[in-house]
């Protein structure tokens, strides 16, 4: 099992930049592939970015592809979501998910993410 708390969530500006953070603690954290997700009000959760086991390989979301960076780091049992020119159709809570996976892949559908944090609220003003 894996438990995931996320941080670094807050208001901002439209332009500005954020950096989430996902802290994990359980299993061995090397064993999951990792993503983010997020769900604005009155809408269904969507998918976000996704990273594989060894974080070479990544996957965007349409809309935040140039603008967001997803990253990990192993030793330190964390993700992290760079948020650059934030815009406020942005404005959502963001939760991350881990699923253990047997090569280095990644994930994108969030039905398959066994793991989840409690999420981080980001608001994006104009």
């Amino acid at each position: 099992q894996v438990q995931l708390v996320e941080s670094g969530g807050g208001l901002v500006q439209a332009g500005d930049s954020l950096r989430l953070s996902c802290a994990a603690s359980g299993r061995t954290f090397s064993w999951y592939a990792l993503g983010w997700f997020r769900q604005a009000p009155g809408k269904e959760r969507e998918f976000v970015a996704a990273i594989s086991r060894s974080g070479l390989t990544t996957d965007y979301t349409e809309s935040v592809k140039g603008r967001f960076t997803i990253s990990r780091d192993n030793a330190k049992n964390t993700v992290h979501l760079q948020m650059n020119s934030l815009k406020p159709e942005d404005t959502a809570i963001y939760y991350c998910a881990a699923q253990s996976v047997t090569g280095d892949s990644y994930v994108v559908p969030g039905n398959i993410y066994a793991y989840w944090g409690q999420g981080t609220q980001v608001t994006v003003s104009s």
